[in-house]
């Protein structure tokens, strides 16, 4: 049977080429004095294959013994919102109005900030870019370099934080002039000590917890926010644990904030998935706006409805592939995929992105424990050497589920190439090809040395692993998804496609480590390669602790780098794809802050589901 064009739609799962495939040349990946390390893998649990072809049918398999998903399809194909109606989009419109009233009528700069602040932590930035732009260039003329706001710490490290959150050139030197910078924590310990003596303080602790926030934005070699951050971390802890004797000078929003702030900075969070908790805090606080309020909470329920949608669309997909009949070894975690893609990016205008996003990240899930958890070696050589030549006629010798494997991931992503071709003109198809070479030739790098004993180096491992946890693929598919509302850009593809984007890189590291961190003890007792914390302890004898210490400093390392290299990379990509490639690693830290938020997903995951998907926020009444 001949296929002809990249964009051929193979439907059939069997095929009757019968050439031999050559073992592939593998990278040499152990130096020839390396001692392997031959513990046994007594852990590691076995079961006989279902079902295979060309291959030993005996032969044992892996199994990571992964809970069945418990997302069925008449759940999804049930979820329905009131919210989709005309008198919600009505009264969303009028509220939507009265909040570019508020941008009109804020009183001075403070306002301004205060306001923008506000409406982004609720999650309506989304409706007000050209407000928020316009007043953030009306502060910014007032002065960058300079104070705004004399004597009001809170309003400088806001300031601060938002214009290098949007893009504006501002020097660190402009919060240390509000603080005695020659001794930060003397002046720290007087700061706190007034506090904790006069009433009516509550704006200096929001001073301190801003300051705190605002030092996350440090790039490489800003010591004096480093500094800060230090600093305010000890005091905001002090004030916390003091907090009994200054309650009343510390509202329960503000102490709940701080305990949030120091558990995850707010530019470490998914800017969604904070939405509802926000609006719960905002709810109580004295100044709140009702309007805003309401509007807030009817925008969320009608985004939501549009996320029931977009699932029920994956879901019909996902059962027709019906993978999980074929390869039930493996995940089975398309909800858990799509709460994912919701972090990368919520705004509803982009849902055929998070379609077709889901799709490659379910595959992706599906071939990773292939590589991880059940594949041979040889297999998996065969599986690289047919990705890598990307034709139906090569996969004959492929054993049955590697077929299925294959054919689904062939279908899909030449779908989607032709979709694109079709609407942009544009022929993605050789980056999206290389992307998915370049994730199992790494998938491989990892099965080899898993297979040969080796433990790898620190360098190696993360050299090899920011691309196997899957953010360079997802960023260069996602892009060509973006092209429904920007420019698809030749430089942005090659830039990605010759892994290139230093951006990419460091939100893609954060995911790894924030996944080792978490995983890591679960994969290496089902057999998986050491990771980056067994790295670390088998390269430098340091306990398991100081290696842990170490890992999580990388995180913050990469943050860095990625505030460094936000203006770069506004020369290369769009802006809304830029805060897609950061939210990789704030989901990364988001699934993973309270242990394997994806591989476990009947605990913390299924409430964030029901939360940020399933269930709307109750609202007893409408204005008129």
């Amino acid at each position: 049977m001949a296929f002809h064009g990249p964009y051929h739609l193979f439907i059939q799962t069997q095929t009757t080429h019968k050439s031999l495939i050559p073992a592939l040349l593998l990278p040499h990946t152990q130096p020839a004095n390396t001692v392997k390390n031959t513990k046994p893998r007594s852990h590691v649990h076995y079961v006989v294959s279902p079902r295979t072809t060309n291959t030993d049918p005996l032969l044992a398999r892996r199994s990571a013994n992964y809970h069945p998903n418990i997302w069925d399809y008449e759940f999804l194909e049930s979820l329905t919102s009131d919210y989709k109606s005309e008198i919600y989009t009505k009264r969303a419109e009028k509220l939507k109005e009265n909040g570019r009233g508020m941008f009109d009528g804020a009183s001075g700069l403070p306002s301004s900030l205060k306001l923008i602040d506000t409406i982004q932590r609720l999650g309506l930035d989304y409706h007000f870019h050209n407000e928020i732009k316009s007043a953030l260039d009306k502060i910014y003329s007032n002065g960058k370099d300079y104070q705004v706001f004399p004597n009001d710490m809170s309003m400088e490290a806001i300031k601060f934080r938002l214009f290098r959150q949007h893009g504006y050139q501002i020097s660190q030197g402009t919060l240390s002039i509000c603080l005695d910078d020659t001794n930060f924590d003397k002046c720290f310990k007087s700061f706190v000590e007034e506090i904790n003596q006069k009433e009516g303080k509550n704006k200096d602790f929001e001073g301190l917890l801003s300051l705190y926030e605002a030092s996350f934005y440090a790039c490489e070699g800003e010591e004096i926010l480093n500094e800060a951050r230090q600093v305010t971390s000890k005091h905001l802890k002090n004030c916390l644990k003091g907090r009994n004797d200054s309650r009343s000078s510390m509202p329960t929003f503000l102490e709940e904030e701080i305990s949030h702030s120091l558990e995850l900075p707010l530019l470490w969070r998914v800017p969604r998935m904070e939405v509802r908790q926000y609006i719960n805090i905002y709810e109580i606080k004295q100044d709140m706006h009702p309007s805003l309020l309401e509007f807030a909470k009817l925008d969320y329920n009608m985004v939501q409805a549009t996320y029931h949608e977009e699932l029920k669309y994956v879901s019909r997909w996902w059962k027709e592939l019906a993978l999980n009949e074929s390869l039930g070894f493996s995940r089975n975690r398309l909800v858990e995929t799509f709460l994912w893609i919701v972090g990368f990016n919520s705004d509803p205008k982009f849902g055929n992105m998070r379609r077709q996003l889901t799709k490659i990240g379910y595959l992706a899930t599906i071939i990773d424990d292939v590589y991880d958890v059940y594949g041979s070696l040889n297999e998996l050589k065969l599986f690289t050497e047919a990705v890598e030549r990307w034709d139906v006629n090569t996969v004959g010798n492929l054993p049955h589920y590697m077929r299925i494997c294959f054919f689904a991931l062939y279908n899909t992503v030449n779908e989607m190439s032709y979709e694109v071709l079709k609407n942009k003109n544009v022929d993605v198809m050789p980056y999206l090809k290389k992307s998915w070479r370049d994730i199992c030739s790494a998938y491989l790098v990892e099965a080899t040395w898993y297979y040969s004993g080796y433990t790898p180096t620190l360098e190696e491992y993360t050299d090899n692993a920011w691309i196997t946890i899957a953010g360079p693929l997802l960023s260069i598919h996602a892009y060509c998804q973006f092209g429904d509302h920007e420019n698809i850009t030749k430089d942005a593809l090659e830039c990605m496609n010759n892994n290139q984007s230093d951006l990419i890189r460091s939100s893609s590291m954060i995911f790894r480590v924030a996944d080792d961190l978490a995983t890591s003890k679960d994969e290496l007792e089902r057999g998986d390669v050491a990771k980056s914390i067994q790295c670390y302890m088998h390269e430098t004898g340091a306990s398991e602790s100081i290696a842990r210490e170490h890992v999580q400093h990388l995180i913050t390392g990469s943050w860095e780098k990625i505030n460094t290299t936000l203006s770069s990379s506004r020369g290369v990509f769009p802006s809304s794809f830029i805060n897609f490639i950061q939210n990789i690693g704030r989901m990364g830290q988001y699934m993973y802050q309270y242990g394997d938020g994806y591989g476990t997903s009947n605990r913390e995951s299924k409430d964030r589901v029901m939360s940020i998907i399933v269930k709307p926020i109750p609202i007893n009444e409408m204005g008129s």
